[in-house]
């Protein structure tokens, strides 16, 4: 019987192993691109993302200064009430007007400034009055160090 139709051989040649894989390949798809458009929302309930939730810069440089302070208080009230309590001649009195005097100029500026708020007003109107100019510039911008034409 020759070696190509024997039912019992499971060793391929170099050649028949290099054509069955070609077969392979040409006969399944290698990438595959769906381009049915994405619903803008869907039924699925929302999942819940690792990390912090998305918030604007503003937020975002806000919670890392709030951070930054927080650490800061902590360490400095930390050391003082350690050397406070490690000296043990502190008066009441005195330790409270000098952390309690920061706080009372906080509160007192917070006070005046939502009652200044009012006081300014809140919208303010500029007019101006002359020729405008409504030329219209196409701008291009190409090339590797990035060369721009501007054409009226």
């Amino acid at each position: 019987m020759p070696a190509e139709t024997d039912p019992t051989r499971t060793v391929l040649t170099d050649a028949e192993a290099e054509a069955q894989a070609r077969r392979i390949i040409a006969d399944f798809a290698t990438s595959y691109r769906d381009q049915t458009p994405v619903p803008r929302y869907g039924d699925a309930p929302p999942v819940p993302q690792p990390g912090r939730p998305p918030m604007s810069s503003k937020a975002v440089d806000d919670t890392a200064r709030m951070l930054g302070a927080s650490v800061l208080i902590a360490v400095s009230g930390g050391s003082t009430t350690a050397v406070l309590w490690a000296s043990g001649y502190a008066n009441p009195a005195v330790v409270a007007c000098v952390f309690g005097a920061p706080a009372a100029l906080v509160l007192a500026i917070g006070r005046l400034a939502k009652r200044a708020k009012g006081v300014l007003p809140e919208e303010h109107h500029h007019h101006y009055a002359g020729h405008v100019d409504q030329r219209t510039v196409n701008t291009k911008t190409t090339g590797l160090f990035a060369r721009t034409n501007n054409q009226q």
